[in-house]
Order: C-alpha cells, then structure tokens, then sequence
C-alpha cells in the first residue's frame, strides 16, 4: 500500500491528487501489474530514468483484458513522485534517448502550466524519429512528431483522458505567449531570396540580349545614313567633298565634248538649210525673168 501513495510532500495538480489524473479501473490494474511490483518499486526522480531508457514501445492499455503498458506504469510513477519542472524539462531536451523524452513530453503535457507545455512541447514537432505504439487495436508505427501532436490537440492519448488545454490562438491574443515561429519559415525565406535572385538575372540576361539586338540595327542605320551622306556630296558640287574621283572628271568632260559636237552638228545642218534655201530663191527670180522677156517677145 505504501508504494501506491502519493509521495506527502507532492502539490496538488489542477485541484487534485495527481494520480487521480489517471481513471481509477486503470490505476488499479497498474498496481497489480507485475511491471508495477518488480520494476517501479523504490525508484526515484534520477532512478527513473534507467527504466525510460530501456523503453522498447508507448501506449495505453492492450489486450483483451486491457493491460497497461510499461510506459504508462512510468507514467503513474512520476505522478507519485512528482520531480522538479528542471529535471522533466531535462528527460524533453534529451535527444539520445527518445521514448525518454516521450515520457517527459506526457508527464508535462498532463501536468504542466499552459504557457509551459506550448513553450516545451511545440520543438518536439521537428523531431521525426519513429516510435512503436501499443493499444488495444495492436501494434502501431508512428512519430514523435505525431505523438506530440497528439498531445497538443486531442483530448485522449494512450487512453488517457488529458486536462483541457487552451488554444493556442486565445494565448496569442491576450499576448501570454509569442506568435509562434515555424521551422520552415528560414527555408521559405532562403526559397524566396533564391527565385528573386534567379528573376534579377534573368531580367539582366534579357536585358543584354535586348541591346545585343539592337545594337546591329544602330549599326546599320548609321551606314545607310553615311551613304546617304556621300551620295549628296557626289552630286552637288558645293557640298562637304573636298575631292573628287579622276574617274568623274573624264566622264565630265567626255559629256561636254559630246554635247558641243551635237551642238555644232545642229548649226551645221541649219547652215545648209540656209543656203539651200537662197539657192531655190535665186532660181526662181531667175525663172520669171525669163517668163516676162518670153511674154514681152
């Protein structure tokens, strides 16, 4: 009977012994448990650690008679005892050992302030190491991840009725706890920095690609222009050009030297025309000269 009470200098946990935390029908089948008589007997806050390390499963009750399992035999133990806040805080922070740190995060969890169990509790959710479970429907695989969720959002976990928590949002308002950080909040911003130095590149790799192109067409509008350029200085005479190629001064001058000869061709044809012209009037006068001396003879 001795080993089943509660240690005298232990406080009261939400109003109450705290082994009453667990239902009467389950503490009794955990006081008649061999677990309970031969492994939990004697123990302390530092000897309990020894039977957390050597763990192999969490869980509730199982069976057809609905045994309970040695975690939850723990789990009465550290109501008994009830250890200083540092020393459970000690079994969560523990990564070596992880049903350990699962029975901490329960003890806490059933025990602790709300403030506390977000402040404790909520790191465990990056922990994805894989536990074994054991309930009454058989053997289980799952997280510590899941397991913590678990205990942040269900009311029953390893057929436990827990303490009603507050919601994490309430806290947040009345300002009792800070907005909670996710782990994945540096990756999404690292993520977020990544695409928008991949954007600026590419921004600046469309934009040389942009004056690449058009760099050839500036090109190409300041040689039409420059042959514009010359085209007007080859033409007028009072332009820019200086020189000017002895290939144009000989056609020049073969162009003028063809057209004096046209010209003196045309005065020459009118010079004939001319005298022919005199010749046909000297004959005629000569013609009705000798007309009126016929007629007068």
């Amino acid at each position: 009977v001795m080993a089943n009470t509660t240690d005298p200098f232990a406080q009261t946990v939400h109003g109450t012994n705290p082994q009453y935390l667990i239902e009467k029908i389950t503490r009794l089948k955990i006081y008649n448990c061999v677990y309970w008589k031969e492994q939990c007997f004697g123990l302390t806050a530092e000897t309990i650690m020894d039977k957390a390390v050597a763990l192999k499963y969490i869980g509730g009750t199982y069976g057809g008679n609905l045994k309970p399992t040695n975690f939850l035999c723990l789990v009465l133990k550290l109501l008994q005892l009830q250890p200083e806040v540092d020393i459970v805080i000690e079994y969560i922070k523990n990564e070596d050992f992880k049903y350990l740190r699962a029975l901490g995060a329960f003890y806490l969890r059933l025990v602790g302030k709300v403030d506390m169990i977000y402040q404790y509790l909520e790191p465990l959710l990056n922990d994805y190491r894989k536990l074994s479970y054991r309930g009454m429907s058989g053997w289980q695989s799952m997280h510590m991840d899941e397991f913590v969720d678990n205990l942040l959002r269900d009311e029953l976990v390893c057929d436990m009725a827990l303490p009603h928590l507050v919601k994490r949002m309430k806290l947040e308002e009345q300002g009792l706890i800070e907005f909670r950080k996710s782990a994945l909040d540096d990756e999404i911003a690292a993520a977020g920095e990544d695409s928008s130095d991949e954007s600026q590149s590419e921004s600046e790799d469309e934009q040389e690609k942009d004056q690449e192109s058009a760099a050839p067409s500036t090109e190409k509008t300041l040689v039409s222009v420059q042959g514009e350029e010359e085209e007007d200085d080859d033409w007028h005479p009072t332009g820019n050009a200086t020189s000017v190629a002895p290939s144009n001064d000989k056609e020049d001058k073969a162009e003028k030297s063809h057209h004096e000869d046209r010209r003196d061709d045309r005065n020459g044809g009118d010079r004939r025309d001319d005298k022919a012209r005199e010749g046909d009037r000297r004959r005629n006068r000569s013609d009705s000269r000798d007309r009126g001396r016929s007629r007068r003879d």
